[in-house]
């Protein structure tokens, strides 16, 4: 089992480039970041955590800019997002980022996809939540037709254009790797048909977890296919949390933690790299 971090970078927390450098320096696989363009003023979308919408939402830097910074500052690190709102995005500007970031970062750049859970935030962006999961599934078929294309075309419901060039394309062929977030029978169906792996939710239960994974699993072989890929994301995972979930076939996992300023992040990564194992330092 591979083991990353996941935390968030904002203009109040340790920079993109110490950040990058003490990962890789600690022998973390992977630096996972989130997405928020902008949090609303007024919300009546209740939050999914406990208590009030944290700060950190509203102050949290690009993810691409974040991770160019990154892969200008590492050599094997790699870069993913936890997750890309595609729901926010234009298909055909996003192709053109996440193409550019694969090829400066030597193919290191990973994608984890959501529709996400903000309904003002989504409609903000012209989208309307209710058609969410059909226009993310239209989105990420339309940059894969732009990444594997010469002359890439897509005519849906949602996405619509002729055929049109669109350089560079990704280092890693197809495509830098797809991870989806979400949680129940939907979701996995949703990854059989346009994912390359499943992003479970952050906090969920390692027996609940091993359950989603079964089903996954079972639903995968239904369909002829090999078992998926799964990461998992724990915030301060327990003794013995992380040998249970490479006991249940985990590929990766990202320990989490809130932003920190430039101290207390370092201590927090010397902390995770201790708990993890001894052999980070192999790497």
């Amino acid at each position: 089992m591979e083991t990353g971090i996941f935390t968030a970078v904002t203009d109040e927390s340790i920079g993109p480039v110490e950040l990058a450098r003490a990962v890789e320096e600690r022998g973390f696989e992977s630096l996972f970041v989130p997405e928020h363009t902008h949090i609303p003023v007024r919300v009546d979308t209740p939050y999914p955590g406990d208590g009030e919408l944290p700060r950190d939402y509203y102050r949290v830097c690009d993810p691409f800019v974040t991770l160019a910074q990154a892969a200008a500052v590492t050599t094997r690190l790699r870069l993913g997002t936890a997750v890309t709102l595609l729901v926010q995005r234009d298909p055909i500007v996003t192709a053109k980022e996440v193409a550019t970031l694969d090829a400066a970062s030597g193919g290191r750049l990973e994608l984890g996809l959501g529709v996400g859970w903000l309904r003002e935030e989504i409609r903000n962006h012209g989208t309307e939540p209710r058609t969410r999961v059909a226009l993310q599934r239209e989105r990420i078929l339309a940059m894969k037709e732009i990444w594997t294309r010469d002359e890439a075309e897509f005519h849906g419901r949602f996405v619509d254009f002729d055929p049109i060039y669109s350089w560079p394309k990704p280092v890693q062929r197809p495509h830098p790797p797809l991870w989806l977030g979400g949680w129940g029978p939907s979701t996995h169906e949703r990854i059989l048909d346009h994912a390359d792996g499943w992003l479970a939710p952050t906090g969920i239960p390692i027996d609940e977890l091993g359950r989603g994974i079964e089903q996954l699993t079972e639903l995968a072989h239904r369909h002829g296919r090999p078992p998926v890929p799964v990461i998992a994301t724990v915030f301060a995972p327990g003794p013995g949390d992380l040998d249970r979930l490479a006991d249940l076939g985990v590929h990766r996992t990202l320990i989490g933690f809130d932003p920190l300023r430039r101290e207390n992040a370092l201590r927090m990564l010397d902390q995770a790299a201790q708990q993890v194992s001894p052999n980070l330092a192999d790497r």
